[in-house]
């Protein structure tokens, strides 16, 4: 194994060694910070080995849950705090569970789900589905989508799909192998909240979650579901660990792509280039930086390399200015649909268009439209 290889290996096992997430119920927090209600739907299983209900055992049996999370006030935005787990939580700085119910029956769920939309505005209900990536808890998977729908004002309803990651840097196979046990359930996840009354949704994913969604996508083609999938309105891929050449192919038997379609990259994303390694591959989706790899495909590339910390696996979530950039992402597809030239103060860089494929290089001087 190269010395780089090792180096990359040992800067994850080191992550590991960090404070995981992890739930801690405190309904007595209510209103110190936002209040964030978040349906999950999830094949994890219970693990004998921990006792944890919902770890790293794939689960053919879908179960859904209801999460009402604090986000903290004193934070900035991207930054998750976890509660330590020999210390009283502190709801002023870290994440805290309000409330945790299990469904009794899909119904069950969908019946909450569609009271949660038609809460919105009329005629709008919309729903932001939300897939994790590799190396994620339960628990990691709820707070962060709780913290993208707190920091980027969503004001849809806020959906997750949690698939059984074993939760360890060391886990990438059995990650890699539950990426594609998963697809069934989020192909049912997706179908449950349409069925809710969802007439929009929005689907994001990080990571290894990306291949995910680009399965489950897939098999909707092949199975000529047109209506679910127009009711998909975009698709944000960040850092998508997914092979080029299998990205290409998946997106060639899903036909026309939800629109608007972004993928977050980095040439700076350590985690990433440990994937291309293990594969035997030069390049991941997620590392990419140059759209001429993705020229016939309907897609936006946006590369966040000059964003990069750390692994720099996760710039859009932990980055206050690109989170700025994913809250205006409707006026993003206003002005790519129209006058790409006209609108030059809505994202800074470069903009590049190869084909049908749309590639922008951000920069931290310029990246907060003026």
């Amino acid at each position: 194994m190269a010395r780089r290889t090792i180096l990359l290996v040992m800067a994850l096992s080191l992550a590991a060694c960090e404070q995981r997430g992890e739930i801690r119920l405190m309904p007595q927090a209510r209103g110190i910070g936002a209040d964030e209600t978040v349906f999950v739907g999830t094949t994890r299983g219970p693990d004998p080995d921990d006792g944890d209900p919902y770890g790293r055992i794939r689960s053919e049996r879908m179960r859904y849950l209801r999460m009402d999370v604090s986000v903290p006030p004193d934070r900035v935005p991207g930054q998750i705090a976890w509660p330590h787990p020999n210390r009283p939580p502190d709801p002023l700085t870290q994440f805290v569970t309000l409330d945790a119910s299990a469904y009794s029956t899909a119904s069950a769920f969908r019946a909450d789900l569609s009271r949660a939309l038609a809460r919105q505005p009329a005629r709008r209900a919309e729903a932001l589905v939300f897939v994790h990536g590799f190396n994620t808890t339960f628990a990691e998977g709820i707070y962060r989508l709780a913290q993208l729908g707190h920091d980027l004002n969503v004001t849809g309803t806020l959906v997750h799909y949690s698939w059984p990651s074993r939760a360890h840097p060391l886990g990438y196979v059995y990650d890699r192998d539950s990426a594609l046990f998963a697809r069934d359930g989020l192909e049912t996840l997706l179908r449950e909240t349409e069925a809710a009354g969802a007439r929009k949704i929005i689907i994001v994913a990080h990571s290894m979650g990306s291949a995910v969604v680009m399965e489950a996508l897939r098999q909707l083609a092949l199975e000529g579901d047109g209506r679910l999938i127009s009711r998909i309105g975009g698709v944000v891929l960040m850092s998508p660990d997914i092979d080029v050449d299998v990205f290409r192919e998946e997106a060639a038997r899903i036909g026309r792509l939800p629109q608007p379609f972004l993928i977050f990259t980095s040439k700076k994303d350590r985690a990433l280039a440990l994937s291309a390694r293990l594969t035997g591959q030069q390049d991941r989706v997620g590392n990419l930086t140059d759209a001429t790899e993705l020229g016939g495909l309907k897609v936006t590339l946006i590369d966040t390399t000059a964003f990069s910390t750390g692994l720099g696996h996760f710039n859009v979530g932990n980055s206050p200015a690109l989170l700025a950039i994913l809250g205006r992402i409707k006026d993003v597809e206003s002005a790519f649909a129209t006058d790409q030239t006209g609108r030059p103060g809505l994202l800074g860089g470069a903009v590049l268009t190869v084909q049908n494929a749309t590639q922008i290089i951000l920069s931290p001087v310029a990246a907060i439209a003026r």
